[in-house]
């Protein structure tokens, strides 16, 4: 009896020592692991990539938010004015803000995930008037639109300075097509996607008057930025960049930007 009480005991030890065990080893996550996290990300609005009013909050929240969930992580989005969102993050409100293209003066603050987004830059002209261009020395004499505090490249930028043409700015896009559509500038430069959603979505009756010239100006990389005072911004951001490029290498990333060809990102109808 003593015996068989003694092995039963031991048993009971043994098994109580394993769920411990087990429970301890479930309590501490691995980098590789990092399963019911939630974290908050910060944006600008910039349709059709980031947009609150969007399906999916734009293609690249879209994007963002899928290459997360396959680590376990679920995002969620605050769209925040982009000054506001870039010192937010800053200060740890968010664990990140998207999407940035690089500068020197934000390295210093941020670490830069592997690119999100390649941004194509064109010039956009009305159909009627003439406009080509090859290099910069045939911009000589024109009056271009442009956005306030925009660079559209080192190249351009300098000859600018140089007085080889001459740059009115404004606000946003919309009024850059409105002047283009007037005559009152020659030609302005646009991201390629986010001049067209412009003119879908804000003034159709400009669709057919307003080309784009389809040698590109610009191409520039967008990154996810991650504080670096965060001690968990390393950890985040080679996790996302190991399924940013998984997401390459199969054929789910390019997926993403043509259901953006496709409309699958456009303002949703409502029903009367």
């Amino acid at each position: 009896m003593r015996t068989a009480k003694r092995l039963r005991n031991i048993c009971n030890a043994s098994l109580l020592l394993l769920l411990c065990v087990s429970n301890a080893t479930k309590a501490v996550p691995t980098a590789q692991s990092i399963d019911s996290t939630t974290i908050q990300l910060s944006a600008g609005e910039w349709p059709p990539f980031l947009s609150e009013s969007l399906p999916y909050q734009g293609v690249v929240a879209h994007l963002i938010r899928d290459i997360f969930a396959e680590a376990g992580i679920t995002v969620n989005f605050t769209f925040l004015p982009w000054s506001r969102a870039y010192h937010d993050t800053e200060n740890n409100k968010y664990a990140a803000t998207a999407v940035w293209m690089f500068s020197d003066e934000r390295a210093t603050a941020y670490l830069y995930s592997e690119p999100v987004l390649s941004e194509r830059f064109v010039f956009f002209y009305q159909k009627q008037r003439h406009f080509d261009w090859q290099n910069i020395a045939d911009l000589k004499g024109l009056l271009l639109g442009g956005g306030l505090g925009y660079s559209y490249g080192p190249e351009f930028d300098k000859a600018l300075a140089e007085g080889s043409f001459e740059m009115s700015r404004v606000g946003n896009t919309e009024q850059n097509f409105r002047r283009l559509a007037l005559g009152r500038i020659d030609a302005f430069a646009e991201e390629q996607s986010v001049g067209y959603f412009t003119l879908k979505h804000q003034l159709p009756e400009l669709v057919n008057v307003i080309n784009h010239h389809p040698k590109p100006l610009l191409i520039n990389k967008s990154f996810l930025l991650f504080p670096k005072n965060s001690s968990e911004s390393e950890k985040l951001l080679n996790t996302f960049n190991q399924y940013l490029l998984q997401f390459k290498q199969n054929g789910r990333y390019q997926a993403y930007f043509k259901g953006l060809e496709q409309g699958d990102y456009l303002p949703q109808v409502k029903l009367q």
